[in-house]
C-alpha cells in the first residue's frame, strides 16, 4: 500500500472512531425496503455501449484543486442533463474537500427531479457504520478499496452493504487485489489506472487486468480517461463503463465529452 494511502486509510480510521458501534443485519435491512436505483443495473446498458460514471470531486491529492468550490448539486444536474448513467460523490473532506451533505443534495435532487440516478459513496470505507451513513444519504453503492483493507475488514463491509441492498465497487490495482475481489463475490470491479505510490497513471493496466475477470463480472475503468481515445482503449480491453472526474469536472460541456466517451 502506497505511503499516501497508508496515510489516508490512517486518518479515515481516526476521523470515524468516535463514530463506530455494533451495527446489525437487522439495523441494515431496513434500508433495503427503500432501496435506491440499482447501480449495478445503471452500468449495464440496453444498447451495449460504455456506461458513464461520472464523478463529482472538488480536489485531490494528485490533481490539487480541480473545482474549487463547485456545489455538488449543481454538479450533478449537468451530469444528468449529459446523460451520466452513474454518479461517483467523494465524501471525504480532508484529501477531496466532500461531505455527505453533497451526496445527501446530489440524492435529494434527484428523487424530486426524475429520473434518478444511481449514486456511488466514494469514500474510504473501514467499518459497517460507514455503509449506515451512505444508505442514510440515499447512495446505492459504497467503494471497497481492496489494497487498503484487510480480509477480515473486507469481509464485513461488503456483508453490510448486501444486507442494505447496496451495490460494492471494489476496486483494485493489480493482479493479488482482483484474487481477493473475486474471493469476497466482487460483482464489480474497478481498475485504477492511478498509482497512488508515485501518482503515475497508466491505462495499461486496465488493459492487463480487465482481460482476467471473470465474465460475469461488470468491469469498470478508472482515473486516466480524458478522451474518446482513452475510451475507447479501456472499452478494447472489456470495459463495461469508465469513472470519470476530473476531466468531466473541468470540461465546459460534461454533455460534449460524456457522449465522446460513450461514443468508444
Amino acid at each position: 500500500m502506497s505511503d499516501k494511502l497508508t496515510e489516508i486509510m490512517a486518518w479515515k480510521r481516526r476521523e470515524i472512531a468516535p463514530l463506530v458501534r455494533p451495527v446489525s443485519e437487522t439495523e441494515l435491512a431496513q434500508y433495503s425496503a427503500n432501496r435506491p436505483p440499482s447501480f449495478a443495473t445503471g452500468l449495464r446498458r440496453a444498447d451495449g455501449k460504455l456506461a458513464i460514471i461520472a464523478e463529482i470531486k472538488r480536489r485531490s491529492p494528485s490533481a490539487g484543486d480541480i473545482k474549487a468550490g463547485a456545489n455538488a448539486t449543481d454538479q450533478a444536474k449537468r451530469y444528468q442533463a449529459a446523460g451520466a448513467d452513474a454518479l461517483s460523490v467523494l465524501t471525504d473532506d480532508k484529501f477531496f474537500g466532500g461531505s455527505l451533505d453533497d451526496l445527501r443534495g446530489v440524492t435529494g435532487h434527484f428523487r424530486s427531479n426524475p429520473p434518478a440516478i444511481p449514486c456511488l459513496r466514494k469514500d474510504f470505507m473501514v467499518h459497517p457504520i460507514q455503509v449506515v451513513q451512505a444508505c442514510e444519504a440515499g447512495a446505492s453503492a459504497i467503494l471497497i478499496i481492496v489494497r487498503a483493507l484487510t480480509d477480515e475488514e473486507i469481509k464485513p463491509l461488503a456483508a453490510a452493504a448486501q444486507s442494505a441492498g447496496l451495490d460494492a465497487l471494489f476496486e483494485i490495482h493489480h493482479e493479488a487485489d482482483l484474487a481477493r475481489a473475486i474471493r469476497h463475490g466482487a460483482k464489480i470491479i474497478g481498475v485504477n489506472n492511478r498509482d497512488l505510490a508515485i501518482f503515475k497513471t497508466d491505462l495499461a493496466l486496465s488493459e492487463r487486468l480487465i482481460p482476467q475477470f471473470p465474465r460475469d463480472v461488470i468491469a469498470i475503468s478508472e482515473s486516466g480517461i480524458h478522451s474518446a481515445a482513452d475510451a475507447a482503449r479501456v472499452r478494447a480491453a472489456g470495459a463495461h463503463g469508465v469513472l470519470v472526474g476530473e476531466a468531466l469536472m473541468r470540461a465546459p460541456d460534461p454533455a460534449v465529452l460524456a457522449a465522446q466517451l460513450r461514443s468508444a
